[in-house]
């Protein structure tokens, strides 16, 4: 029996999962709607033949849906994730799980009450094969301890209501979860760096900018941040260790050599760049959520990444490094 899933904020990213689970991935159905906006509720679930609900409350109360899939607005993450907990309806939330650490405890709390795991982040670089390459390699010690990684993330353009602190906990907040997960260890300070400005940014944003960390051990991890490159959306990195140094392979299908030099085309935004992670990703969710299990990204993944992000803005707003302030991990997700 496929999962019933109700999706709450089926926008561009949402639309996109509902196509993969319409037509690659197996085990899940969309059975309803749910957004702030009324005439994308009667637009989408038009579009895909469901139920539109009148509010997210309804969707998640619904006894026809089984399991719930977030994907809006940041800051409206947190009372939608805590209600499906309260329900015991697993969820999936697209990250940030919330752009705060506050919002996130609120929920790490409700859900250790609930007494099992419900909450699964949408952090799909995990599930990206270049990132899975190099973290076996680092992992397995043949190129000894890791000291330096080197983070590109570059987007062709973001529109005027992407705000200044978006750069950490919307964009930046994929490189600080990944990095976490690379290096296995937590995040312990930041700070970020900004040097000129690109004129074709909104004058509200320090675009670009780079964000540096260091790890528990020592780790020295930066990411360029560049939101308005023009070009492509171009996402590197490089980890360099004690004994060689692991690059993430070129975003590039074939390679093609002319009259005009050797050439391939470059992705344009992140379903185009990580649509097989996202695959992976629903799906694991879904078969989790049909045997009664929890696979992926934790509530403290969540928690861990805004306590970054958190760092990083009051960085972004001063100067030096600000220290990552974060409670202990609970044993729940150990």
């Amino acid at each position: 029996m496929a999962v019933r899933i109700g999706m709450i904020g089926p926008g561009g990213m949402g639309q996109a999962h509902l196509d993969r689970i319409r037509t690659v991935i197996a085990g899940g159905e969309l059975v309803g709607v749910s957004d702030i906006a009324a005439d994308n509720v009667k637009t989408v679930s038009e579009k895909y033949g469901v139920r539109g609900f009148d509010s997210s409350a309804e969707l998640i109360g619904s006894p026809d849906v089984d399991a719930v899939m977030i994907c809006s607005y940041g800051p409206a993450h947190a009372e939608d994730v805590i209600a499906c907990i309260e329900a015991g309806k697993p969820v999936f939330c697209e990250k940030p799980l919330t752009p705060d650490a506050e919002s996130a405890l609120r929920i790490m709390e409700a859900e250790q009450k609930a007494g099992r795991r419900l909450v699964t982040v949408g952090f799909m670089r995990r599930f990206d094969r270049s990132y899975q390459e190099m973290k076996a390699v680092l992992d397995s010690g043949e190129v000894g301890e890791t000291l330096i990684i080197h983070n590109r993330h570059r987007n062709p353009t973001v529109p005027e209501r992407y705000t200044w602190d978006m750069a950490i906990n919307d964009t930046g907040i994929h490189e600080i979860d990944t990095m976490r997960w690379l290096t296995g260890e937590e995040i312990v300070s930041v700070r970020v760096d900004k040097p000129k400005k690109t004129s074709y940014r909104f004058e509200h944003l320090q675009d670009p900018l780079i964000l540096i960390m260091e790890t528990s051990s020592g780790i020295w991890i930066d990411d360029e941040i560049f939101v308005n490159d023009q070009h492509s959306y171009d996402i590197q990195c490089e980890a360099v260790a004690e004994l060689g140094t692991i690059r993430l392979s070129d975003q590039q299908v074939i390679e093609r050599t002319g009259k005009i030099g050797r050439h391939h085309v470059l992705t344009m935004d992140h379903n185009e760049r990580f649509g097989a992670a996202f695959v992976t990703e629903v799906q694991q969710w879904i078969s989790a959520v049909a045997a009664g299990e929890h696979a992926g990204s934790t509530s403290w993944d969540g928690y861990a990444a805004a306590c970054v992000c958190d760092a990083g803005v009051r960085a972004l707003q001063s100067d030096g490094w600000v220290p990552v302030e974060m409670i202990d991990k609970p044993d729940f997700y150990a």
